[in-house]
């Protein structure tokens, strides 16, 4: 296998960190230190990826890349999902058993790649179908 075959595990391999990351049971204030932290974690995984033998950043920027858009992707649809009634721990289990699946797949060569492009477009995606909120008749509504 290629360079660009362990580039695209380093991505799978990140966009499953920002799976598991999106999940963790804790109290979201700030957002944007998730997403970095996604983008963090991911770096460092790609770091580990590379190895000591490797050493190449593209590995640590696919797996950072990956790790950022798969958090952003997937903290969407956790969001979807505690607006209609899931717990955390419950959450946070089933997201983690997604991420072991997407460290399976980042395996196959250029699934990897698939994987952190294909997260954040499915959850653009499901954000466009989601009905808005219009204040509507709640204003006539007598108290």
């Amino acid at each position: 296998m290629g360079w660009w075959y362990w580039i695209g595990v380093s991505a799978g391999f990140g966009s499953a960190t920002g799976i598991v990351l999106s999940g963790l049971p804790l109290r979201r204030t700030v957002p944007l230190l998730d997403a970095l932290g996604g983008l963090l974690v991911g770096g460092l995984v790609g770091l580990s990826v590379a190895g000591p033998h490797r050493g190449h950043w593209s590995d640590v920027a696919a797996a950072a890349i990956g790790g950022l858009a798969a958090y952003l992707g997937s903290a969407i649809i956790v969001a979807g999902a505690f607006r209609r009634g899931g717990t955390r721990v419950g959450l946070a289990i089933i997201m983690f058993g997604i991420a072991l699946v997407a460290v399976g797949l980042a395996l196959i060569p250029a699934v990897g790649f698939v994987e952190a492009i294909a997260l954040p477009t499915l959850a653009w995606r499901l954000r466009r179908l989601q009905p808005q909120r219009y204040a509507g008749l709640r204003t006539l509504a007598k108290d």
